[in-house]
């Protein structure tokens, strides 16, 4: 996933400070008002991989999404919060 090196180190700090979570479904969430605008550009940029990924793949973005979530957990942060498909929060 390519993503600015500013916008990771930007989403690393505001998942760190619980700003910004992480979901099953591959995009982020906000946790705050204050984040919503960023997550949003986040998610933009999430979903327009996702859809190219689908395509080639012939799958639905929804899959692709749910792969990359598991990478974008694995990967985030310890501390950062995760929403399950339950709608449950944890503390990676």
């Amino acid at each position: 996933m390519i993503i600015s090196p500013a916008l990771a180190d930007d989403l690393d700090q505001l998942r760190s400070a619980g700003t910004v979570g992480e979901a099953f479904d591959g995009y982020a969430r906000a946790r705050s008002d204050s984040a919503k605008d960023f997550v949003a550009t986040v998610n933009a940029k999430r979903r327009e991989i996702y859809a190219k990924r689908a395509q080639k793949e012939g799958v639905s973005v929804e899959q692709v999404g749910r792969v990359y979530a598991a990478e974008i957990i694995k990967k985030a942060p310890d501390g950062t919060w995760v929403l399950s498909e339950s709608g449950k929060w944890t503390q990676k």
